[in-house]
């Protein structure tokens, strides 16, 4: 069945009031006809400040919680496991590895180029190890895959605690690496966020050629080749068209967590299994859960701020033990 109008509008109103929080929220709080004359006037200091920081931090944060929702739609589609999250195949260490690099290492490019830059590479560059050592060990099938990523996940977080250790000196603050490594919306220029916004939506559109294959997919390989998906080509593509989207959702908001495990949960309970579905849902999940995780991280311990990957953490810890918890007592106790 698909989803009403009525849906949709839904959510995307209550999307747009976790916006208008989003922007209202803060060390000092923003009334809305404040937040209506810095769209229109911006003729004075505060105006200017919610214009130029305030507002693209928002927005971004909305497009980061898409990207981690798509992902994560993707990664439980591939791995047909609701406990997947969109970090499995080393992709999101793989860029906090790069982004480690970016920070500690001068490498004479603008921090706020080489910052993505090395975090895209990073996630594409451990996505590729964990297929190539898949593919090595005959073992492209998704729970292959899936120990081949959490093994990389291992080993590139402790190539990254080691160059921290090691690189870090007196001109360079731990304290910059590990508040990104935490998570944190970077709060772009205007034209950044047009880039980022044009990124979030190519992602939603290329995952959207997957929805047929990941929907075959959950009937299991055999049922899927005879419907005539060749699983052993779709299953690398669904993976690194996944780890592009999580690299994408790094490179802006650093390591935030369990947004990719709740957000395809919160899009099925509104439309339903189907991934054509699913995928515009996830991201608008993960939009709406991400802008009130970053105005909470803004607002609750003025004046500092709060990383936001603690606030999901603390939000998605108990998420995921229910969700647990639900799939054992489904399969009887079994892990």
């Amino acid at each position: 069945m698909n989803p009403s109008g009525k849906m949709w509008c839904l959510a995307l109103g209550a999307l747009a009031l976790a916006v208008v929080l989003g922007i209202c929220a803060g060390h000092q709080w923003a009334a809305p006809a404040e937040i209506w004359q810095a769209i229109t006037e911006r003729d004075t200091l505060r105006s200017r400040l919610l214009w130029e920081w305030r507002m693209p931090r928002v927005l971004a944060a909305a497009c980061v919680g898409a990207l981690l929702g798509l992902s994560g739609a993707v990664f439980q589609g591939v791995f047909r496991n609701p406990l997947a999250e969109p970090y499995l195949l080393g992709a999101s260490g793989g860029a906090a590895l790069g982004a480690t690099i970016a920070l500690l290492v001068p490498l004479g490019l603008p921090q706020s180029w080489l910052l993505p830059l090395m975090a895209f590479a990073g996630a594409w560059g451990a996505t590729i190890l964990v297929l190539g050592v898949a593919r090595v060990a005959g073992a492209l099938d998704a729970s292959g895959m899936l120990l081949a990523g959490v093994a990389m996940a291992a080993m590139l977080g402790a190539i990254r605690s080691f160059l921290m250790l090691a690189l870090s000196d007196e001109t360079v603050s731990l304290q910059v690496v590990m508040s990104w490594v935490l998570g944190g919306i970077q709060t772009p220029t205007w034209s950044g966020l047009g880039w980022l916004a044009l990124i979030t939506l190519a992602c939603l559109a290329a995952t959207q050629t997957l929805a047929r294959g990941l929907d075959l997919l959950g009937l299991g390989d055999a049922t899927a080749q005879s419907f005539g998906l060749d699983v052993a080509r779709f299953v690398p593509r669904a993976v690194l068209l996944g780890s592009l989207v999580v690299a994408a959702a790094v490179a802006y908001g650093g390591l935030v967590a369990f947004v990719g495990l709740a957000a395809p949960h919160i899009a099925r309970w509104w439309v339903g299994p189907r991934h054509r579905w699913v995928l515009p849902a996830s991201a608008l999940a993960g939009a709406l859960v991400v802008t009130v995780a970053d105005a909470i991280a803004r607002s609750v311990l003025p004046p500092a701020e709060v990383p936001l990957g603690l606030i999901t953490a603390v939000a998605g810890g108990p998420f995921f033990i229910v969700l647990l918890a639900r799939r054992l007592r489904a399969y009887g106790g079994r892990a």
